[in-house]
């Protein structure tokens, strides 16, 4: 047991980084049991597919409107002490929804509601935690620590989580929701164990909207960080313009039928775990500038292969080798963003960076949907491969400079 402790979380690494990890983890299974039990619950509550959809974009929107702020507030305050705070709070509205749907006092409104303030909670618990791990370990370690940390999203938040939250509603309403305010509670308890380095803060605070924007300035008058925005930004359009018709590609395309969707998920899934078993060794034996250029180059391929194709298992293939590439780059890009980035900025780039990526997700879900009218089901896929074509050609040069951004302040590390 002692090896695989050590060998998922190095003793080098130090205490403070297994307690962000568990605390993490814990986290996100809870997250996961969230993410089934949400959508269920407001179906229980009312079949309007308006109301339906409301209740996952109530579930995305607080991190348009809420995003930049919690990287402010991230950035002004004890990081460690926001999140076990938010969480906290967080845990009590959970109670509280549970308690509503235990008695029956409970609607779609109410429902609705909850499930808002639960996703602002969401943002600036994930926006502080997502800020701890630079002041825990060193700049060498963040490659490992992000991917420790982007495993337990992986398993927790969407393979465990949403199997374990489907089957705690089919049990009861509220259960879920009781299950996730325990977990939420255990997470804030392992986050308070952890200790942090003492770090420096302004004697004077400026307005909220001068911190916005520093933040943004320091953003675009970064060269590295900015193409490696605007490139999560780009890529992110793409997949969500392919992604949003996924369904119907499965079954109008594949004729994999109702279940096809979660066959293709399941397959994303399985490469993500090879992808999570892999990122120590291609770290060794790769640049982060090369494992950056091969993953996007992936991507793209993997648009093109998927509007080609008619056979089901090429493209559950396809859909695997995204998978492990999807994990790769996130630990890849997040890492390249953490050492670059100054402590007392990481809120505030990682909010916006964070932003980034749901807002061309969105983006991406609305002309998917649009082109995929006037052209057909394979047409977003075509989309994608064009864009990401395109935007992997205007960076491929910079990738280099982005991948190193802010080595060369760093002094050589002494082996």
């Amino acid at each position: 047991m002692r090896g695989l402790v050590e060998v998922a979380l190095p003793a080098r690494m130090g205490t403070p980084f297994r307690w962000l990890v568990g605390s993490s983890w814990v986290g996100n299974l809870g997250d996961g049991i969230a993410l089934a039990a949400g959508p269920l619950l407001v179906a229980s509550q009312t079949q309007d597919p308006l109301l339906v959809a409301l209740g996952a974009l109530l579930q995305r929107l607080p991190w348009l409107l809420f995003g930049l702020h919690a990287g402010v507030l991230a950035d002004r305050v004890d990081r460690r002490r926001l999140v076990i705070a938010v969480d906290l709070a967080r845990a009590g509205v959970l109670v509280v929804l549970a308690a509503a749907l235990l008695t029956g006092n409970v609607g779609i409104t109410v429902v609705l509601t909850a499930l808002f303030v639960l996703g602002v909670a969401e943002v600036f618990v994930d926006t502080g935690t997502g800020t701890l791990l630079p002041m825990v370990v060193a700049r060498a370690d963040l490659g490992i620590g992000n991917a420790r940390l982007t495993a337990g999203a992986l398993t927790m938040d969407e393979l465990a989580g949403p199997a374990v939250g489907a089957a705690l509603f089919l049990a009861g309403t509220a259960w879920p929701f009781v299950t996730q305010a325990v977990l939420v509670a255990l997470g804030a308890l392992l986050l308070s164990r952890m200790r942090l380095p003492s770090r420096a803060r302004p004697v004077e605070r400026s307005h909220v909207r001068q911190d916005i924007a520093e933040g943004l300035r320091w953003t675009w008058g970064n060269p590295a960080v900015r193409t490696l925005t605007l490139a999560i930004v780009s890529f992110n359009v793409t997949y969500g313009a392919a992604w949003s018709v996924l369904v119907l590609y499965a079954d109008q395309r594949l004729d994999l039928g109702p279940v096809g969707f979660g066959v293709l998920s399941t397959a994303t899934a399985v490469g993500g775990i090879a992808g999570t078993a892999s990122y120590d060794w291609l770290e060794r034996h790769a640049s982060l500038a090369t494992l950056m250029r091969v993953g996007l180059v992936l991507e793209t391929l993997t648009h093109l292969a998927l509007a080609l194709t008619t056979t089901a298992w090429v493209a559950m293939v396809v859909m695997a080798v995204f998978g492990a590439h999807a994990f790769v780059w996130s630990t890849t890009s997040r890492t390249v963003r953490m050492r670059a980035v100054p402590l007392g900025l990481q809120g505030r780039v990682g909010s916006l960076y964070a932003m980034g990526v749901f807002g061309g997700i969105l983006l991406g879900q609305l002309a998917g949907g649009l082109v995929a009218r006037a052209w057909g089901v394979t047409g977003p896929f075509w989309f994608g491969f064009v864009g990401s074509a395109l935007v992997l050609a205007l960076i491929w040069r910079q990738l280099a400079h982005v991948a190193h951004a802010g080595e060369e302040a760093v002094p050589a590390r002494v082996s």
